[in-house]
């Protein structure tokens, strides 16, 4: 696809305003989705805490954890690091894929698809669960944009569906058999679908291997903290699934 616009430090700067704005909305709908709240209602945004509605100037990205000191202004309650972060990494996303294909159609796709991964992503950091909400309907509109977009030919697009979800179902089926109990979520077997899709067959060794080689080092840190069960740990995958995907699709077969 054509890029409309080649990448200039304004479009950059621009894309990365954007992302800030994208990650806010990310990081509320991630913490509605674990609370079990509406997506819409209340449609302002108010402190998990207290309740109290939040005025404008709380709701800058980045900028209102900064002034406000990381608390609520209302109650004084601690602002979760993850608001913050969530809005640093969907801006860092936005402003990288700008970089790498101007303002272009695939600027446009990639940037909703690094929104559909991050707020899954931080939905399973905190309970372990991939929503279908998102999976799903992400798997379904992958097929056309990896085609009509990212110039994924329908073969290597179905391919990489077939095998990525087919791998890690029959992992999840050996794994239930032998050990008898659950090692891995279909969440991540639809993750796999979606991802598959989207990047082509080919890119699924290097997605494995960067999710594998991450969740691994990221499971030594969860088996340090508090609680925890030793080898026994559970540990969310989707995440470092998801960072081999974003990686893929910046740098493509350079990365490779």
């Amino acid at each position: 696809m054509p890029t409309i616009l080649p990448a200039s430090p304004t479009f950059l700067a621009l894309a990365g305003l954007l992302g800030l704005a994208l990650g806010s909305f990310a990081s509320c709908a991630v913490y509605r989705y674990v609370a079990e709240l509406s997506m819409l209602k209340p449609l302002r945004s108010f402190c998990p805490k207290c309740g109290a509605s939040l005025a404008w100037w709380e709701n800058i990205p980045i900028l209102s954890f900064i002034i406000l000191r990381g608390k609520c202004h209302h109650c004084k309650a601690p602002i979760s690091l993850r608001y913050p972060l969530i809005e640093l990494l969907m801006a860092a996303w936005t402003a990288a894929v700008a970089w790498r294909y101007g303002f272009s159609a695939q600027w446009l796709a990639l940037t909703a698809f690094g929104l559909l991964f991050i707020v899954a992503s931080f939905i399973d950091f905190a309970i372990f669960i991939l929503p279908d909400l998102l999976t799903l309907p992400g798997a379904v509109l992958a097929f056309p944009v990896a085609v009509w977009v990212l110039g994924v030919s329908w073969e290597m697009s179905l391919l990489g569906a077939a095998i990525g979800a087919g791998l890690f179902w029959t992992i999840q089926i050996l794994y239930r058999a032998i050990r008898k109990q659950e090692g891995l979520g279909l969440g991540d077997v639809k993750l796999m679908l979606l991802i598959g899709a989207l990047t082509g067959a080919k890119a699924l060794p290097l997605v494995i291997t960067v999710g594998a080689f991450s969740g691994l080092a990221a499971s030594v840190v969860y088996m340090l903290r508090p609680g925890a069960n030793g080898l026994k740990t559970r540990i969310p995958f989707g995440p470092f699934l998801s960072l081999g995907a974003m990686l893929y699709l910046l740098f493509g077969r350079g990365l490779v």
